[in-house]
């Protein structure tokens, strides 16, 4: 987008977040997506959804990490069973 003005429309905001109108619409209804209305029409500020951008993505990082975390094998623990809960 040549022209990256600070305050973007629908279709400006869905190119420069790379979705469809449709999808960006859906995000708005979720109010999950930074928006104000002017008028009747959705405007977005795009330092705002580069924050959001950022949010979303660090979100996004905490969740996979934590729930690789979660498959693996717990930190310190061993195959050996406790000395009291051996069977010998």
């Amino acid at each position: 987008m040549a022209d990256s003005r600070e305050v973007m429309n629908i279709r400006q905001a869905s190119q420069y977040l790379g979705v469809s109108p449709d999808t960006l619409y859906k995000y708005v209804g979720e109010q999950s997506i930074p928006a104000f209305k002017l008028g009747n029409r959705w405007r977005f500020k795009k330092s705002r959804l580069d924050q959001w951008m950022e949010r979303s993505r660090a979100r996004w990082n905490r969740e996979r990490n934590g729930s690789r975390r979660r498959r693996g094998k717990l930190p310190g623990r061993s195959k050996v069973a406790p000395a009291s809960r051996r069977h010998c």
